[in-house]
């Protein structure tokens, strides 16, 4: 039969029996436990404690508090002494210390209660000792454990009693670290709870008051598919080439905004003369004596060129540029500088197909020289210059290409009395319809030939009347002739053909000139006391040279006889009865009516 045991002292508030559990070693009993309660309490100083379901009530002691044995503590941290009106705490549940690192915490406070709403989830918690491991005393409550201290597992409430329920905390005031709030209304005036960072190992360093954010959401790495990346990589290739291009083109604009300025390297300008003797220098000192014809008649008109021959404003030039005016047609004559001018006819024949034009007060004229159509020899250069489809001043070069080349020129009547017979210079000289009357000048800048006839390329039949262009065969009268036919014209109006008194059989097809056996009309063909009856020539003779130069044609012989003036003297070799023999004789004189 146990023994009636004294009663226990009653304990405090914030005390609690720990229950003892089973299988443990420690040497404390139960009486021992007894017994240091009552020793504490013997020599703790009496002080009145209100019932605890007085506190759990909320009523308010009668009696005032003791004064604490410190300053009041504005977090309520035990175990420096009791706890005061200030912050009391609830009777039946304690602050979950934090243990150190490496503390091995016991099985009944593994299970700790699940965070509030916005807290970090507590790390987990080490597993309990081995059984027959000595375990330290429970440290008092508020206490943090030193380091690598066993806790005890939390004792559960006492059988047959109901734990009591939290104090709610003073107002204003802080509960301790772990206490859990009753729930009740909110407080409209009180600002949300802010999350609360989870508890690290380190105690030292804890900070109930840092807000730490929550943390953030693992990023889930994006995948591209090889279209899309292909995709990409065009779309960035045609942006820069846009680009590329753009600023090419902005950089290749001259004087653009912001742009670069290019300079191109350039030669000054160069004032020197050319030498007199070329092109340029030829063409420089006699185009200021060139002129344009512009002749418009009652049925046609036409354009042409001349050149100045004297200060007086006589100008030379072809009879068939002048023919379209008539008796009362207009010629204008335009100069090198710009200046129009009327010119009227002084003088023309269509045997030499020449024709002299005057134009009055016209200042500052700028007459050519003349040279010498004897002293040519082919393959001098020469220039031509004239007005081509009228372009006026146009200026080509060429060679002369032979001498004394016998052609015809017009013959566009029935009668045959406008046909031009020229023992002319040949030059590949470029001339087209409209250089006609122009000057075919050395390389002196002297007049050698009045340009006058091409041969087209599109008429075969006869030279001038075609309108094809230059294919290289150009002819010009001998300056010689013309110098003589223009004086002739100036002076009497009429130019005077050397003659040697015989007609012609122009229908002979032999090789030579054959003088005709009927004369023309009802006249004799060899005129009685004229050249070639002096001559001692007869009617049917074949005349086969003219000082020594072959003629084949009828044509032939009238152009080496009007290549020279009236009352030279020619040595023409004649053939009769299949017998040549030589005859002189001197050239008469006829005028050209």
């Amino acid at each position: 039969m146990d023994e009636p045991k004294a009663p226990k002292p009653k304990p405090k508030w914030w005390s609690r029996p720990v229950a003892a559990r089973p299988g443990d070693q420690s040497s404390d009993t139960a009486e021992g436990a007894e017994e240091r309660t009552e020793a504490a309490a013997a020599q703790a100083p009496p002080e009145p404690v209100e019932p605890v379901d007085a506190l759990m009530e909320g009523r308010v002691p009668e009696e005032p508090a003791p004064r604490p044995l410190h300053e009041p503590d504005p977090y309520s941290t035990p175990p420096y002494g009791g706890p005061g009106p200030w912050a009391p705490a609830p009777p039946v549940q304690h602050p979950v210390a934090t243990p150190a690192q490496g503390t091995h915490v016991p099985p009944g406070m593994a299970q700790a209660p699940p965070p509030a709403p916005g807290m970090a989830q507590a790390p987990p918690q080490t597993p309990p000792p081995a059984p027959g491991t000595p375990q330290a005393p429970p440290p008092a409550p508020g206490m943090t454990p030193p380091h690598g201290t066993t806790l005890p597992p939390a004792a559960g409430p006492v059988p047959g009693q109901s734990a009591p329920a939290p104090m709610p905390p003073h107002p204003g005031m802080t509960p301790p670290h772990g206490t859990q709030l009753p729930v009740g209304p909110a407080d409209p005036h009180r600002p949300a709870p802010m999350a609360q960072p989870a508890p690290t190992a380190q105690w030292r360093g804890y900070d109930p008051w840092t807000v730490v954010p929550p943390p953030a959401a693992p990023k889930t790495p994006k995948t591209v598919s090889r279209r899309g990346a292909w995709i990409a990589v065009l779309l960035i290739a045609l942006v820069a080439g846009c680009v590329g291009g753009g600023i090419g083109a902005y950089a290749e604009r001259d004087n653009a905004s912001g742009g670069v300025d290019v300079k191109l390297p350039q030669a000054p300008v160069e004032k020197e003369a050319r030498a007199p003797g070329s092109v340029a220098g030829i063409a420089a000192s006699s185009l200021p004596g060139v002129v344009t014809i512009h002749v418009r008649g009652s049925s046609e008109e036409g354009t042409g060129t001349g050149f100045v021959l004297d200060k007086q404003g006589h100008i030379l030039t072809n009879n068939h540029v002048v023919q379209p005016a008539g008796a009362d047609g207009d010629i204008s004559v335009t100069f090198n500088s710009g200046q129009d001018a009327k010119a009227e006819i002084i003088g023309r024949d269509t045997g030499y197909d020449l024709a002299v034009v005057k134009v009055d007060r016209v200042s500052g004229l700028t007459p050519l020289p003349l040279g010498n159509s004897d002293s040519v020899r082919v393959g001098d250069p020469v220039v031509a210059i004239g007005a081509p489809f009228d372009l006026a001043g146009t200026v080509t070069s060429g060679i002369i290409s032979a001498k004394e080349r016998p052609i015809t020129a017009g013959g566009e009547k029935e009668d045959g009395s406008d046909v031009s017979y020229v023992d002319a210079l040949q030059t590949d000289a470029p001339i087209n319809p409209g250089n006609s009357g122009g000057p075919l000048v050395d390389r002196k800048g002297r007049v050698i030939g009045i340009n006058s006839a091409i041969r087209a390329a599109d008429d075969g039949s006869g030279l001038g009347g075609g309108q094809g262009g230059s294919i290289g065969l150009g002819f010009a009268i001998p300056i010689n002739q013309g110098k003589r036919v223009a004086e002739e014209l100036i002076n009497t109006g009429k130019a005077a053909h050397p003659v040697i008194g015989v007609t012609l059989d122009m229908g002979y097809t032999g090789d030579g000139a054959r003088v005709n056996t009927k004369g023309a009309g009802s006249g004799p063909p060899v005129t009685s006391g004229g050249p070639g009856d002096k001559a001692g020539i007869k009617a049917g003779d074949v005349i086969t040279e003219v000082d020594g130069v072959p003629v084949h044609s009828g044509q032939e012989l009238i152009v080496k006889i009007r290549s020279h003036r009236p009352g030279d003297r020619l040595a023409l070799t004649v053939k009769r009865g299949g017998k040549k023999r030589t005859a002189e004789l001197t050239l008469g004189s006829a005028s050209s009516g």
